[in-house]
């Protein structure tokens, strides 16, 4: 299975780019919201994806689906595990950021999600009624495309880890949003807790 592709790009479609690695060019379909951070790219540059590779008895064709980042196609399996949502229709559905929309489902906010290119009422109820408390981490993707560098100790190192080489936030922004966690809650003993922390102070601010 492809997980991971490093390469040239060769050439850009509307939902779809074509990437030279090793001599070999690899069709990958790209979610909207991953094909707008890619708008300035141009045939010949660098570009890296992870990939998530689908290959079934009902789809004995493989296709590869792009992202930025390994939080965005974690973000996409849990997504697809909804009942009534496939690959290609969340391929097609994820047209605002993925924090946006993690959001979205932690606050139930099912008209935000029903903005989804088709997501109607009763699948947007079923989004939220799966993946209700398993969105935090997502909400905290990076806004920009920001380049990050990792950096500091004990299970704050963990967390440091996931905010940076997960979802995307440079290794500065990251030490920040630990600092304000654990001056809001000082009895935070678990990297996990230290997520929920970091996760409420973005939502409220």
């Amino acid at each position: 299975m492809i997980g991971y592709l490093e390469g040239k790009l060769l050439k850009k479609e509307d939902e779809r780019i074509l990437l030279l690695v090793n001599h070999v060019g690899y069709e990958i379909i790209l979610p909207a919201v991953v094909m707008e951070s890619l708008k300035s790219r141009k045939t010949g540059d660098d570009l890296s994806l992870y990939i998530y590779h689908i290959q079934t008895e009902r789809q004995p064709k493989p296709i590869l689906v792009g992202f930025n980042l390994e939080a965005e196609k974690e973000f996409f399996q849990y997504f697809i595990s909804v009942e009534d949502i496939g690959p290609l229709k969340a391929v097609k559905a994820l047209s605002m950021p993925i924090r946006e929309i993690a959001r979205a489902i932690e606050s139930r906010d099912s008209a935000k999600l029903k903005q989804l290119k088709g997501i109607g009422t009763r699948t947007a109820q079923k989004v939220i009624a799966t993946l209700e408390g398993k969105m935090g981490k997502f909400a905290l993707i990076r806004k920009s495309g920001d380049e990050p560098s990792p950096d500091i100790d004990n299970f704050v190192e963990q967390v440091m880890d996931v905010l940076v080489n997960q979802l995307g936030h440079r290794s500065g922004d990251a030490k920040r949003m630990i600092a304000s966690a654990l001056e809001r809650n000082q009895s935070i003993a678990t990297p996990e807790a230290l997520i929920e922390e970091v996760y409420k102070g973005e939502v409220a601010s």
